[in-house]
C-alpha cells in the first residue's frame, strides 16, 4: 500500500475557496484531503469515495451544513463530521451536536486548535472503524458456530430419529398384522400436516408422535395384544391404557414433549368420545387430530388378515362419514386438499423404504430381545 493510499481521508467543505484553501494547505501534509464547495457536492462525493472525516462550514448556499449532516449519516454512517461556523452562538454548536457532529470550531479558528480537532475525530473514526470490525468478526462468528450448532443438532436428530425407528420396528414384531404401519402412517401425517400449515416444531412433534404413537403397548401383555379372538371387557380396559403408558414412558424427554401429546391423545375423538381422557374438540392437540385422520386413512386401505384394503375413494367417504364425531372437520377438508395420486405415491414410497429398511432392522431385532429378556 502506497503512503498516498495510508493517509486517512478528509473532505473539505466550504462555499469560500479561502477557507478551503487554508485549510487544505493546513492539513494536506499528514492527510489526503479532497474538497467540496456545497453540501450537495459533499454529499455526492461521499457516495464515490470514502472519507474517514468531514469538515464543513454551517452557512453555505443552498443545503446547510447542518442539514447536510443526517444525509451524511446515511451516505458514509461510520464518517466523523467536524462543523465550523462564524456564528458565535452556543445554541448552534448543540444543533449540530444533536444531529451527529463530532466537534465544533468557530471562526476565525485558531489552525492548532484545527488540528487538534482533526486528530481527536480521527481518533474516534479508529474507535468506530474498530467496533464495527469487531462487530462483524462477532457476527461471523455466531454465523460459524451456528452453523455447526445446526449441524450437531441435525446429526443428533437423525440419530434419534433412526433409533426410535428401530424401537417401532421392534415393537410391531410383536404385531405382524400392522406391520409397516408407522412408517407408512408418519409418512401421511407429515404429507397432511403440511397440507393443513403446521409449522416446523409442529411437523418435528408429528413426526415422533405419529412413529412412537404405539409405544405405550410395550406395557400390554401379549395374550391381550395377539388374542386372536374379540377381547373381554376387561381385556379392552387394559388395551386402552397404552396412550397413557406411552405418555409416562415419554415423560421427561425434552425434545419429545409434542410428541407425547400425540401418543397420549391419539385415540381422542373430536365428540368427546374417545379415550383415555374424553377430550374434546380444539381440546385435543392439533398433531393428534391430524395424525387420527392419516391413521384411519392408513387402516382402511392396508390389507389385513380378515380383509383387503378398501380403494382411496371408499377411505375418504369413510372419512367425510365421521367428520363431527370422530374427527376435526378441518383436518378432513386438508385431507381432500391432497390429490389422491400424492396419497397413492406416497403408499409405495414407504413400501420401497420398508424394502430397503434392513440396514436398522438388525437393530431392531436387539432391542426386541432386551423388552423380552426376563427382568434381573
Amino acid at each position: 500500500m502506497s503512503e498516498t493510499t495510508a493517509k486517512p481521508r478528509l473532505l473539505i467543505v466550504d462555499d469560500e475557496a479561502e477557507v478551503r484553501g487554508v485549510l487544505h494547505d493546513l492539513l494536506s501534509g499528514p492527510y489526503e484531503c479532497g474538497e467540496a464547495a456545497s453540501a450537495e457536492d459533499a454529499i455526492a462525493e461521499l457516495r464515490e469515495k470514502d472519507y474517514q472525516l468531514v469538515i464543513s462550514d454551517i452557512t453555505m448556499s443552498g443545503m446547510s451544513g447542518l442539514e447536510m449532516i443526517p444525509h451524511v449519516k446515511v451516505v458514509s454512517p461510520d464518517t466523523v463530521i467536524v462543523m465550523i461556523s462564524g456564528m458565535q452562538t452556543i445554541e448552534s454548536a448543540i444543533k449540530a451536536l444533536r444531529l451527529g457532529a463530532f466537534d465544533y470550531l468557530m471562526k476565525p479558528f485558531d489552525l492548532r486548535q484545527a488540528e487538534a480537532a482533526v486528530s481527536r475525530a480521527l481518533d474516534h473514526h479508529e474507535l468506530i472503524a474498530a467496533k464495527r470490525r469487531y462487530e462483524n468478526h462477532l457476527e461471523e462468528l455466531v454465523t460459524q458456530r451456528t452453523a455447526e450448532l445446526d449441524q450437531a443438532l441435525n446429526s443428533l436428530e437423525n440419530a434419534y430419529r433412526s433409533t426410535l425407528r428401530a424401537l417401532t420396528a421392534a415393537l410391531e414384531t410383536r404385531d405382524a398384522e400392522t406391520h409397516g404401519h408407522s412408517e407408512r402412517v408418519v409418512t401421511f401425517s407429515l404429507r397432511l400436516g403440511r397440507e393443513y400449515g403446521l409449522n416446523s416444531q409442529e411437523m418435528k412433534a408429528l413426526e415422533f408422535g405419529s412413529l412412537l404413537h404405539d409405544i405405550g403397548k410395550i406395557g400390554v401383555p401379549d395374550a391381550i395384544l395377539r388374542k386372536p379372538a374379540k377381547l373381554t371387557d376387561e381385556e379392552w380396559i387394559r388395551m386402552r391404557e397404552h396412550p397413557l403408558h406411552g405418555q409416562q414412558i415419554l415423560r421427561g424427554i425434552k425434545f419429545l414433549e409434542g410428541a407425547a401429546r400425540v401418543v397420549a391423545q391419539h385415540h381422542e375423538k373430536w365428540d368427546g368420545s374417545g379415550y383415555p381422557l374424553g377430550l374434546k374438540g380444539d381440546e385435543i392437540d392439533i398433531c393428534a387430530r391430524i395424525f387420527s385422520v392419516a391413521d384411519a386413512f392408513d387402516a382402511i386401505t392396508s390389507d389385513r388378515v380378515y380383509r383387503q384394503g378398501r380403494p382411496y375413494e371408499a377411505a375418504a367417504q369413510e372419512l367425510n362419514e365421521w367428520i363431527g364425531r370422530q374427527f376435526d372437520p378441518k383436518v378432513v377438508e386438508a385431507f381432500h386438499r391432497v390429490p389422491p395420486e400424492d396419497w397413492h405415491q406416497l403408499r409405495q414410497q414407504s413400501l420401497v423404504r420398508d424394502a430397503a429398511a434392513s440396514e436398522w432392522q438388525h437393530l431392531a431385532s436387539a432391542i426386541e430381545s432386551q423388552l423380552n429378556a426376563p427382568a434381573s
